[in-house]
């Protein structure tokens, strides 16, 4: 099916599949289910795990489910906590849809988000998944920013327009606010599923799909992106962000053989500024220098290098 079947045979269009994995969202998870039903796109079923919450988020969820589940074709699953990269494959086997549209239980979908990534990807069938941008609110729905991407993490949109600048912006200035993507499930065939018992689960998976020039961008908004004071990525807790910071560093270091040049030494590159950021988080003055030195001398050594052929993409 392409784009312009889908004006033609709206009955026809091809099934997504809206995946939630939920834990210890209480006040958050009825609006990130609501979004579902209040998107317009009309193929889509609802698979939801809680994933060991110890609030009453499970509570919430089978209320919900019981009111609505002659709406659309849900399935929901509760069981004890197997952490988010777990979920996620779970949610992914059990789907039924050609295209994978993974949630979080506090964000929520923005309507004709669906819609407009359904229509790139059946337009570009090269790619295995589509990324948009979100809106970033507050814990009371409140607008925080315009745009995920440019007002949270500074992001250059521009560079998300060519296959060259989508990889040099997941390597060095991962910039996605919220669950923004959608997924051609068969994608995950290629690239492999989410790297089990990773906390910071997304970029591992998005730097395998931009070694592939398997990424592609809308300038759309498809999700509101909740602060809160529980976000994992947005933790001030120190030796949290240590912790995420030291797993980041291995994924890049792992990822990098993916890649030709001269992404290959970006990522290299971006290793060190990993490096430095935790040396300063620790303390550490002289790992800090060493580690900001080789990161601009590999910077420097990237421009130098030309653009080669990818590797073997089919490592684990």
């Amino acid at each position: 099916m392409t784009a312009d079947d889908m004006s033609l045979h709206p009955a026809a269009m091809p099934l997504v599949s809206v995946l939630i994995p939920a834990f210890n969202h209480e006040r958050f998870v009825q609006r990130c289910l609501d979004s579902v039903l209040e998107d317009p796109y009309p193929a889509k079923e609802l698979i939801i795990i809680d994933d060991g919450s110890t609030d009453r988020t499970g509570e919430r969820i089978a209320d919900w489910v019981a009111t609505h589940c002659m709406e659309l074709p849900i399935e929901y699953v509760r069981r004890e906590n197997r952490g988010i990269a777990a979920t996620l494959n779970e949610l992914v086997a059990r789907a039924s849809g050609e295209f994978l549209r993974p949630g979080a239980s506090d964000d929520y979908l923005l309507p004709g988000g669906l819609d407009a990534q359904v229509r790139y990807l059946l337009a570009h069938p090269c790619r295995g998944a589509v990324i948009g941008d979100s809106v970033v609110v507050d814990q009371d729905g409140n607008k925080v920013h315009d745009s995920g991407m440019c007002d949270l993490h500074g992001a250059n949109k521009s560079l998300y327009r060519s296959d060259d600048g989508i990889r040099r912006a997941v390597i060095s200035q991962w910039a996605i606010g919220g669950p923004v993507a959608l997924i051609r499930k068969s994608a995950l065939d290629t690239v492999d599923r989410w790297s089990e018992g990773l906390r910071i689960e997304d970029w591992d998976l998005f730097l395998r799909l931009a070694a592939r020039d398997a990424l592609g961008f809308i300038d759309v908004g498809v999700c509101a992106y909740r602060l809160h004071g529980t976000n994992l990525s947005k933790t001030r807790h120190t030796a949290t962000r240590i912790v995420n910071l030291v797993e980041s560093q291995h994924v890049a270091l792992r990822r990098a053989s993916l890649f030709g040049e001269p992404y290959r030494t970006l990522l290299h590159a971006q290793s060190h500024y990993i490096g430095a950021k935790i040396s300063f988080l620790q303390r550490r003055l002289y790992p800090l220098v060493l580690h900001l030195v080789a990161y601009l001398w590999l910077i420097v050594v990237s421009k130098a290098r030309p653009a080669s052929t990818h590797p073997d993409v089919g490592a684990p």
